[in-house]
């Protein structure tokens, strides 16, 4: 199937979503699988908790918030942590302290793009947040993260100081609402076949196959 077109793929997800942090490494998985499909994956914003305010808050007030109260949690906690070692991902949330707002995130993966590094800058950030529980409101660590994919650490200081690409994130993540996404990991191929939530690899390959295989037909 080389000579197709490559199939879009769209993922609308949270760099603080568990499940979309599973579901990015099922994905890698799936493509692998399929390793003659060619693809274009675009990491497309969401915010999973738009309420939460710029400069964040502890994760204790937000497990309050959302759950009734940190205890209450734990067992989702466990299924997520095993979920994730499943894909060989570490879910650390005894070492998550603080609940960020994600817009300086997006705007970090939406800058990464331009260098081709969009999902590398996703999954940093996704390691940093559940598994070495780093503060994601904390611009050195953003900046570093940020130098880490290969993106200039001045540049990306100055511009997270600013407002560039507020808007077009805010409107991106807003659209992803109104177009019926109430819930993430979203995979959307070619705009017209959506997979919601954290499928198997299998799945999500048997889905690019039906689209791969769509396009060639309509060739």
């Amino acid at each position: 199937m080389s000579h197709q077109r490559p199939v879009r793929i769209d993922v609308v997800s949270d760099v603080v979503c568990p499940w979309c942090f599973i579901g990015k490494r099922r994905l890698e998985k799936a493509l692998a699988m399929r390793p003659d499909i060619p693809v274009e994956v675009h990491w497309r914003p969401y915010f999973l908790n738009e309420w939460i305010p710029r400069e964040g808050i502890s994760r204790e007030d937000y497990l309050t918030t959302k759950f009734g109260s940190p205890e209450r949690y734990k067992g989702i906690a466990q299924r997520v942590g095993v979920a994730a070692a499943a894909e060989g991902l570490a879910y650390a949330a005894d070492k998550m302290k603080r609940q960020p707002n994600t817009l300086d995130c997006h705007r970090l993966i939406r800058w990464a793009a331009g260098i081709g590094k969009a999902a590398e800058m996703k999954q940093r950030l996704m390691d940093l947040y559940f598994t070495e529980g780093a503060d994601l409101t904390n611009e050195g660590i953003l900046v570093q993260a940020a130098a880490d994919v290969g993106l200039d650490a001045e540049d990306v200081r100055a511009d997270l100081d600013s407002d560039k690409d507020v808007a077009q994130v805010e409107q991106q993540a807003q659209s992803a609402k109104e177009a019926g996404i109430g819930g993430v990991p979203m995979f959307i191929f070619d705009g017209k076949f959506a997979v919601s939530g954290a499928q198997s690899p299998t799945y999500l390959a048997d889905a690019l196959d039906r689209v791969a295989q769509a396009n060639a037909l309509a060739q």
